[in-house]
């Protein structure tokens, strides 16, 4: 008997000794985290176009932010943006998207059209897919790797013209149009769609100008402007240079008067700052979004995290661009996790980059991004848009004011076309 609660006493001191060990092991040894996804950004956060690239950057990081803190990343896995400034320098913007595949990046979302330009022929040549946020047909056409968060640039101009000759013309035959163009692929995007599209359209284009990111004046280019008489300028340019250009066009008595119309990249909260609300009173504009503020189911958030983090940018639509860049990032990041395998996805390299682009850019249809643009669908081959509509906008007393819902902008099929790219 005596020895029997000897060997009882024992068992029982071995299993408290097991139990004990097992629970330290569970409270000592958590699971592991989950990596997380290395996603690139190329902003011109200085340089001569940081009006733009600064909101929409910042845009972009605080949305990650918020998908990281408050979604819990996606499908679990946090999101590490790596993130460069370009400076607005085509060889810095070179250099980083080399520098994103050599960090591992799943892919990348480049700001400018200019800067998307110098990334892509080694993005392309390499297979590492890429999101531009404003963008214009070169990026795009012929389609390669390369896609489009947004309309392009001529885009703007195909939709506003139709806009001008239904609901503002009013004269006998064609109306004259000049063009004042950024002397890069964003003025380069409208003079390629008024190529394309002008005679079908209606419109006679009797002027063409181009200027720099740092011009001081366009004084003697409007000057030839007026003596053609046009009836519409349209810009499609920088808030900066095109502030100059309204300005010079006030001071030469063009405006108020003619016609004046902006692209996307022109027409933000701030031109308006920097011209004036007088000067830009009545100026047409058109942009790819919303209007900062409206109500829409992804708005409140937006604002949010941009009173809380970047109140400078308030009312600012370029920020919403950026933020909206990122949730459909993390929806690409989406659809390549359910359709693919999560270790190869990590790997980031050419592997896990053709994951990317055939089971998560591919895979995005219809995806709504809270209303704040048009939907987005990267599942046809032929057209690398996401969203393929825009927004007719007039500025009422320093304020972006609608004047349109939804304008389809169908996709224009420049590679078709023997003079693009020459």
């Amino acid at each position: 008997m005596k020895k029997s609660r000897i060997v009882l006493a024992v068992t029982l001191v071995l299993l408290l000794a097991s139990l004990v060990t097992l629970m330290s092991a569970c409270t000592t040894q958590p699971p592991a985290e989950k990596k997380a996804f290395k996603l690139g950004l190329s902003i011109p956060l200085t340089g001569p176009a940081a009006e733009k690239g600064a909101p929409i950057g910042h845009g972009q990081l605080d949305a990650f932010k918020y998908i990281n803190d408050e979604l819990g990343g996606v499908a679990g896995y946090k999101i590490d943006p790596v993130w460069y400034d370009t400076n607005y320098d085509s060889q810095k913007a070179t250099d980083i998207a080399k520098q994103l595949m050599t960090d591992g990046c799943l892919f990348f979302t480049v700001v400018a059209s200019k800067d998307m330009s110098s990334s892509q022929v080694i993005a392309n040549n390499a297979g590492f897919p890429g999101m531009v946020c404003f963008s214009s047909p070169s990026n795009t056409h012929p389609p390669a790797h390369i896609y489009a968060q947004l309309p392009d640039y001529g885009d703007d101009w195909t939709a506003f013209t139709k806009y001008y000759l239904q609901n503002i013309w009013k004269g006998q035959g064609k109306p004259k149009m000049a063009l004042e163009l950024l002397s890069n692929s964003t003025g380069f995007g409208v003079r390629d769609a008024a190529r394309a599209m002008a005679d079908q359209l209606g419109v006679e284009i009797v002027d063409t100008e181009q200027h720099t990111a740092k011009t001081i004046s366009e004084t003697d280019a409007l000057n030839r402007i007026k003596a053609k008489n046009p009836d519409i300028l349209f810009i499609s340019s920088t808030p900066a240079p095109t502030a100059i250009i309204l300005k010079n066009a006030y001071d030469l008595k063009m405006i108020p008067g003619m016609t004046v119309a902006c692209a996307h990249a022109s027409f933000t909260k701030a031109l308006i700052d920097a011209a004036g609300k007088d000067i830009t009173e009545d100026v047409f504009g058109v942009y790819p979004t919303v209007n900062f503020g409206d109500d829409v189911p992804g708005m409140a958030k937006m604002v949010e995290y941009c009173k809380a983090r970047h109140p400078e940018y308030m009312g600012n639509n370029d920020y919403l661009v950026g933020w909206a860049s990122s949730l459909v990032n993390a929806e690409i990041l989406k659809q390549a996790l359910q359709n693919s395998n999560v270790e190869d996805l990590l790997k980031g390299d050419a592997t896990s980059w053709k994951l990317a682009e055939t089971n998560g850019f591919m895979k995005v249809k219809g995806y709504d991004v809270g209303g704040l643009q048009g939907p987005v669908d990267f599942s046809d081959t032929l057209d690398k848009r996401g969203s393929k509509s825009v927004k007719i906008f007039q500025i009422k007393n320093g304020q972006m004011v609608s004047l349109s819902g939804w304008v389809d902008a169908p996709n224009i099929q420049y590679e078709t076309l023997d003079w693009f790219g020459k």
